[in-house]
């Protein structure tokens, strides 16, 4: 009997340590299943918030094509801007030149004014 006693103790002893591995990989399996129940949430919420940004890039792309097909009316304006500014260009160096001369001549004509005699 006492080696019955032992069977029995030796095969309980095996179901309990049976049945605690079977609860931790039940636990375990569990935890496993609750991390990917969160990443599955995860990444659906960044699926969302990218699909958000995915349309506001859209839309900023429909923007940029429309104000590229504006801007090319403004070329012809952009155009007469730059001959205009050339014109002031050659305008200011042509208002030197005759800053310079009329310098000059009222130089020359006080000068005269000044001493008249040496005329």
């Amino acid at each position: 009997m006492a080696e019955k006693e032992k069977q029995d103790e030796l095969a309980d002893s095996l179901n309990d340590l049976f049945s605690s591995v079977s609860t931790m990989i039940k636990t375990e399996l569990q935890g496993t299943a609750n991390h990917m129940e969160l990443l599955e949430k995860m990444n659906l919420r960044v699926a969302e918030e990218y699909k958000g940004f995915g349309d506001m890039a859209s839309g900023l792309s429909v923007f940029v094509e429309q104000l590229k097909s504006k801007s090319g009316g403004f070329d012809e304006y952009v155009k007469q801007i730059d001959a205009i500014d050339q014109q002031v260009t050659e305008f200011e160096a042509v208002v030197s030149v005759l800053d310079k001369h009329v310098t000059m001549l009222e130089s020359k004509v006080q000068s005269v004014y000044h001493n008249p005699s040496s005329s």
